[in-house]
């Protein structure tokens, strides 16, 4: 759209993209166009746009493919606005973790709304550091937009019962754990957790395939081992990465990450150490990347007799962030609780016990009836039930990826939803890891889940895998493509989902007999039309 006249004076402090923009939407506003042969058209009275208005292009994202390596990414939005390479530096996954989209995050990173760089965890150190790189480079060209439209999911979920709170993740609810029971059998490896949360009094509301924010604490052995490295008093007053003032021990139980060390906190370390050895290391680490569950004690424990305080040791720490999980249940089956379904994660690296942050609180630091705090990221990209109850659905969803389907399922037993409902599930052992087995089984029973095909990968000679089972049963899989299923994915995205994606291009292809490109555009149409929506992370 190209507007007749200027609206916004030279001497406005706007730069020239930002003036174009405003010039292009006051002529919208006010109805005043012009078409590319130059013939003025008015909007109608009503303010719809007449049929010869012409409507600006949708803007192109060549770097909006999570297939594709950062380097690869950073390379096509050369030369592009701020806001445009730091988006190209996301994981592209659309996944909600940080509280935005990919395009959203980047457009409050550049307007200076979001302070907090390092909330992309799919794209971890490596989108955290090309942001930094990024906005160093930018200088003093971030600046704080005027509009305070930089919002991380901060869409209110509920008020208190007497209107005064309103629910966000900047203004979370505390919310009193229920239950955390174990799923596995006992001879599982793993150690998977069905959380419920009670929200009775909260007024927080949520849809299937919503997403639960869970603000965690970091286990007190692992922050007590700090203060000792750092041999300071733990009750020490300390200002916290979000401003606060606590003691030491408070702001690293809570408001601290201790998980990932920050290059800030490397180079810190490296101007402190006296050993040659441990400035090496240091350097090493900088230049390299720290290895996969290196965290903040593995880096004082290099650093040996380094000598900082609480307060320089704070401030290059990154925030403890919120972690999201796909809410397990729909408010019309369970009322006023949330459920989750968490994978406990502990293991060992260099004789020290590691443990994932968030899902040991869930499983073992707090005891039903104690509260964490809470609230409710609203799902993206059509993630949810189909609009129609008599639509197909199929659902594929390995280990933890049940849990939104969970939900999908009781709510369309709730809603009576005539509509077929198909569900892959697959994990280790049927013995022991077969998730939700009795609901899943009386869902079956009484017809709300049509078909349930599993597989498990360790119980049997040759691995199988949900994708394997999707090409066992191709050609009814098609037949439900063709009735206008729809598809859902939740799950890991670097592998699961990859292979899920491929082979729905291959039954695709083989069953409607298209070619591999043709294959690609029935999938795009797909996705354009909400009817392959994946929650991936």
């Amino acid at each position: 759209m190209i507007p007749m006249t200027s609206f916004i004076p030279e001497t406005a402090p706007f730069n020239e993209q930002q003036r174009a923009w405003l010039n292009g939407f006051l002529a919208g506003w006010t109805g005043i166009t012009e078409s590319v042969d130059g013939n003025a058209a008015t909007a109608m009275a009503a303010g719809l746009p007449s049929a010869d208005t012409n409507v600006e292009e949708e803007e192109d994202f060549p770097w909006h493919d999570d297939s594709l390596p950062i380097v690869d990414r950073m390379e096509l939005a050369d030369g592009k606005p701020l806001d445009r390479k730091l988006m190209a530096a996301m994981a592209q996954l659309n996944c909600g973790s940080c509280g935005y989209l990919c395009q959203t995050y980047s457009e409050a990173i550049a307007s200076g709304d979001e302070k907090n760089v390092s909330l992309c965890s799919p794209g971890g150190k490596e989108t955290k550091q090309m942001i930094k790189k990024l906005l160093a480079e930018a200088g003093d060209s971030v600046q704080p937009s005027s509009n305070g439209n930089g919002s991380n999911g901060s869409e209110l979920n509920g008020a208190a019962a007497n209107g005064a709170a309103a629910w966000s993740r900047k203004n979370p609810y505390s919310a009193n754990l229920i239950e955390s029971r174990p799923l596995n059998q006992e001879g599982s490896a793993k150690d998977t957790r069905h959380v419920a949360i009670d929200l009775v009094g909260s007024g927080i509301k949520y849809e299937v395939g919503d997403a639960l924010g869970v603000y965690p604490t970091n286990c007190s052995d692992l922050c007590m081992q700090i203060v000792d490295r750092l041999a300071t008093d733990s009750h020490v007053k300390v200002a916290t990465p979000q401003g606060n003032t606590k003691t030491l021990l408070e702001a690293l139980h809570e408001d601290c990450c201790l998980k990932d060390p920050t290059d800030e906190l490397l180079e810190l370390l490296v101007g402190r150490t006296p050993n040659a050895d441990a400035q090496a290391t240091l350097n090493h680490l900088l230049a390299e990347g720290v290895p996969d569950g290196f965290d903040v004690l593995d880096v004082l424990e290099v650093a040996g007799e380094s000598t900082i305080t609480a307060t320089e040791f704070l401030e290059c720490l990154d925030p403890l962030n919120p972690r999201l999980y796909s809410i397990a249940s729909s408010m019309k089956a369970v009322g006023d609780q949330v459920h989750l379904t968490v994978g406990k994660v502990v293991y060992e690296r260099e004789g020290r016990v590691r443990k994932g942050v968030a899902s040991t609180m869930l499983a073992d630091r707090v005891n039903c009836g104690e509260s964490m705090r809470v609230f409710v990221q609203p799902n993206h990209g059509g993630f949810t039930v189909p609009e129609k109850d008599a639509t197909p659905m199929i659902m594929v969803g390995p280990g933890t990826g049940i849990a939104p389907f969970v939900a999908f399922i009781q709510e369309r037993a709730a809603r009576k939803a005539s509509g077929d409902n198909w569900l892959f599930f697959g994990d280790q052992h049927e013995a022991y890891d077969f998730l939700y087995e009795s609901e899943l089984t009386e869902h079956v029973h009484s017809g709300v889940l049509s078909r349930l095909d599993t597989a498990f990968s360790r119980d049997g000679d040759t691995k199988v895998y949900v994708q394997d089972k999707m090409r066992e049963n191709a050609a009814e899989l098609w037949a439900w493509l063709n009735r206008g299923a729809h598809f859902y994915v939740c799950g890991d995205a670097t592998r699961m989902a990859a292979d899920v994606d491929r082979a729905l291009l291959q039954i695709i292809t083989q069953e409607g007999g298209m070619s591999e490109d043709e294959g690609k555009a029935y999938l795009k149409t797909m996705t354009s039309e909400k009817r392959y929506v994946r929650d991936v992370y």
